[in-house]
């Protein structure tokens, strides 16, 4: 399925079973068969990739309360000793049995310990005016586990609002793995998308939604275009992704504002394409463009593999102090909603082959920090100290 989850999902259960690992993940029935996968039975799809293993139980049919039964008989068959609840409130059709579960698994008799990974957190809709509702079934997530996992200080601080305790940041990794396709040549595949030597190619990376800034992303090419700029902007990846269902909205919406600020023959759709085509794409590029309106974020996929790509990147200033992120030297950043400025940084940035240098030494830099091992072994670490605790 697209989306950053299931990516996390993907490259962290490989990463376990390289660590000696069982691991097998529970899906919706939604999921398409993975490459590189060994065949599916009733017992599971076996992905494997570079001798490393993990089986996909696509079972789910709606994430509502009927899924406690299809996931509680995956357990059954596979006596995990640790359920990981990768959790993004969209991924679940924004209802609250996933967020019970930890409850349902303890008081139903299932022996097993629960972790819960926080990809975001939002509040899942029950019901008009449902504010303190919301925040208390979020926390039962929290708190009817043995630990919490999440992967930026932002989040980390928010779960400790809720007075959860045993609360671990670990980072994500990039889904995309730098390679490029066989044959690859940086002014071919320009030329492939009309791009001239002359050019500014700009890109992006990921679903449109409505946190990540389409409205600033195409304010700030409509400025540079009709300023004299020769510029385009390449967009990486599916258009709306498989979670969240308001991004088909919000696509249509970024699709008129485009024909609107009259920049659509500027801007290039890839459409969803393999992690080696990603890569081409995003070489191929002279600056990433990520104006997140809620700051830039190592909880976002879409930022970690352009920092693992080695790209010069233009985000949004964080909303909380990130000290690995240096402006100017692995990062150039500016204020969220702010068109103007972000296309001033643009021109910036695009002008300066030693800024584009600098900025992209920085990002290769600052990727080293986020492998998948090192974040699997510190899963694991915890993982084994929460079996320790109940022995």
């Amino acid at each position: 399925m697209q989306g950053g989850v299931g990516d996390f999902t993907r490259e962290v259960g490989l990463a376990l079973s390289g660590l000696g690992a069982t691991v097998c993940v529970i899906s919706s029935i939604r999921a398409s068969q993975p490459s590189g996968t060994l065949g599916s039975s009733e017992e599971g799809v076996v992905l494997e990739r570079n001798r490393l293993q993990l089986t996909l139980y696509p079972v789910v049919e709606r994430w509502d309360f009927s899924c406690w039964s299809q996931i509680v008989g995956v357990l059954k068959k596979t006596m995990p000793e640790i359920l990981n609840i990768q959790y993004q409130t969209a991924a679940y059709q924004m209802h609250p049995a996933i967020n019970l579960l930890p409850w349902r698994l303890r008081y139903g008799g299932e022996r097993l310990k629960v972790v819960v990974t926080l990809h975001d957190l939002k509040v899942p809709y029950l019901f008009p005016k449902a504010g303190a509702v919301r925040r208390w079934v979020t926390r039962a997530l929290m708190k009817g586990s043995e630990a919490t996992i999440v992967t930026n200080v932002e989040d980390r601080m928010e779960a400790e609002r809720y007075g959860v305790r045993n609360v671990h940041m670990y980072p994500i990794g990039s889904n995309i793995e730098p390679q490029a396709p066989m044959g690859y040549e940086r002014e071919e595949w320009r030329r492939r998308w009309g791009v001239g030597p002359e050019e500014i190619l700009l890109c992006y990376f990921g679903f449109l939604n409505e946190s990540k800034g389409g409205e600033t992303l195409f304010g700030a090419l409509a400025q540079l275009v009709h300023s004299g700029s020769r510029v385009r902007l390449l967009m990486i990846g599916g258009r709306v992704g498989s979670s969240d269902p308001t991004n088909a909205a919000y696509l249509l919406k970024m699709e008129n504002l485009i024909e609107e600020l009259d920049v659509q023959d500027r801007v290039l759709w890839t459409g969803y394409v393999d992690g080696k085509e990603v890569s081409a794409n995003f070489w191929a590029s002279d600056v990433c463009v990520l104006p997140y309106r809620d700051g830039v974020s190592f909880r976002r996929g879409t930022l970690m593999a352009a920092l693992a790509h080695g790209l010069p990147i233009v985000s949004t200033y964080p909303r909380v102090q990130v000290d690995e992120i240096v402006e100017h030297e692995n990062m150039a950043l500016v204020p969220a909603d702010d068109a103007e400025a972000l296309a001033a940084k643009i021109a910036i940035v695009a002008s300066s082959s030693q800024l584009r240098q600098r900025l992209a030494r920085g990002a290769a830099e600052l990727s080293k920090s986020f492998s998948w091992k090192a974040i699997a072994e510190d899963t694991m670490r915890l993982y084994r100290r929460i079996l320790e605790q109940s022995e």
